[in-house]
């Protein structure tokens, strides 16, 4: 057993064709090395192409996360060079989220690292529990229709721990910012808008950007949710992410199509951003970083849970397609009816 491991984490539900730290069906041939504190190196064959950890091609799974989980309750995680896996510090900042803990970088060089994702560099690092961590304020958007605006505004009270405000921005005409009253709320810091989304999804983000009255603000739509403590830690997050020069955090999403969970997963939305960041794309918008991809992580420690129809669905790329030539991404489709498989 792992130094330092302090109960049983429960282990990935993953199967041979997903990555045993994020479940992302993305593992792929690599020739990416790693030099370990020791002086040994290794080249690892095979990489997950959504979170960065490498694997060997017959390495046990469920064993690799035991052993990776056992190692993250410690308070330095020191890498193991014989394990059936390795990882850099970029890829440990996610995996420890996972486990509702942080990472520090132990010296320059390892913070040179994780400001240089991927780095040849095997991960070392401090570890503490994001829940009794610095702490940054987050705002909490929503982008729905009209008729949306009341059930969105009953379902708020849950979420009043940790969002500091909340900014709803209706598709209709124009119309400033207005208070509105939601239990858990201090008085004026719920707030209705409105303004056209026209096809243009990345437009109405920008728009509710900038009604954030926080560093950070989590967006989410109207069928989409956190629960509470998945929201309560996202400050301690947006603290994470601004101690390494990150200004967008992507969270796994959930699509529950018909109440069944879709093959799509973890599907990540990077959702949590800080109030300078753009978004571009009219369909299937995404943050446009200046520092690209290495500006951002994905956090584990919780979903946004996306419910859909199997109409919706089948609708929704053609109407994508339409809004967007090229990006409506029709083969989703079928991925996105297709169950969940390990």
């Amino acid at each position: 057993m792992p130094p330092g491991r302090r109960d049983k984490p429960e282990p990935a539900v993953t199967g041979p064709r997903r990555c045993f730290v994020c479940a992302a069906a993305m593992l792929a041939p690599s020739t990416r090395r790693l030099d370990f504190p020791d002086g040994r190196r290794r080249v690892f064959p095979a990489a997950c192409g959504s979170c960065g950890v490498l694997i060997e091609p017959d390495a046990d799974p469920e064993r690799c996360w035991w052993d990776l989980a056992g190692r993250l309750a410690a308070p330095v995680f020191v890498p193991d060079p014989e394990a059936g896996y390795g990882l850099d510090l970029y890829t440990l900042r996610s995996a420890a989220t996972r486990l509702g803990r942080g990472i520090r970088p132990l010296g320059l060089e390892d913070r040179a690292a994780l400001l240089q994702p991927h780095s040849l560099r095997a991960a070392e690092g401090a570890l503490y529990d994001l829940d009794s961590a610095e702490q940054r304020l987050v705002s909490l958007g929503v982008i729905c229709r009209s008729a949306e605006r009341d059930s969105v505004l009953a379902a708020l009270p849950a979420q009043a721990a940790w969002a500091a405000d909340v900014t709803i921005l209706l598709d209709a005409r124009t119309a400033p910012a207005r208070a509105v009253a939601v239990p858990g709320f201090a008085p004026g810091a719920v707030r209705v808008a409105a303004r056209p989304l026209a096809g243009d999804f990345a437009a109405q983000r920008n728009a509710l950007q900038d009604l954030a009255r926080s560093p950070w603000m989590l967006q989410l739509d109207a069928d989409e949710a956190v629960d509470p403590a998945t929201g309560a830690r996202l400050p301690a997050l947006a603290a994470l992410a601004e101690a390494g020069n990150v200004v967008s955090v992507g969270l796994p999403r959930r699509n529950r199509v018909d109440g069944i969970l879709s093959d799509v997963y973890p599907d990540v939305q990077y959702r949590l951003n800080r109030m300078v960041v753009r978004y571009a794309g009219r369909v299937h918008e995404r943050p446009e970083l200046p520092g690209g991809w290495p500006q951002s992580f994905i956090a584990l420690h919780g979903a946004i849970d996306h419910t859909l129809t199997g109409i919706h669905v089948r609708a929704r790329s053609q109407r994508y397609e339409a809004l967007d030539p090229g990006r409506g991404r029709p083969e989703e489709r079928d991925a996105l009816l297709q169950p969940y498989r390990a």
